[in-house]
């Protein structure tokens, strides 16, 4: 499977941010939950990773799923067998993002945690937060 969409990115990167390659590869509704979930178990079938997933729509996780493949990041082994076996894992790449992964984790539930505290005290006032650029 060609990579085009990231290539596209790479091609025209700025170079301004590499941040933008970063979100072209792992940006994507399910990718982070699925290199996640690949890196805690190593190996997993399709039906595995979409119920450890929450459940999303076999079309869009075979997108993700192809689209990681494609990149680099995982593998795809299909077996000989009736019914068809098809494990995932990933590869060096993918075992490299594992860290990346896990910081944006922690800012996740630091961020989630300062909402439901901001949520909880009534909200700041955001207007008046010397902090937000919106308000000045």
């Amino acid at each position: 499977m060609p990579r085009n969409r990231v290539d596209g990115v790479i091609a025209s990167w700025s170079h301004n941010c590499a941040a933008e390659v970063t979100v072209a590869v792992l940006g994507g509704a399910w990718k982070p939950v699925v290199l996640s979930l690949l890196g805690r178990n190593e190996v997993m079938r399709f039906g595995e990773l979409r119920r450890a997933a929450g459940e999303p729509t076999p079309r869009v996780l075979t997108r993700q799923l192809r689209e990681l493949e494609a990149d680099g990041l995982i593998t795809r082994t299909v077996y000989a067998e009736v019914p068809p076996k098809v494990e995932y894992g990933l590869t060096e790449c993918g075992r490299n993002v594992q860290p990346l992964l896990d910081a944006m984790a922690e800012w996740g539930r630091d961020y989630a945690a300062d909402v439901r505290r901001e949520s909880a005290g009534g909200g700041a006032d955001r207007e008046n937060d010397p902090g937000d650029a919106a308000g000045r």
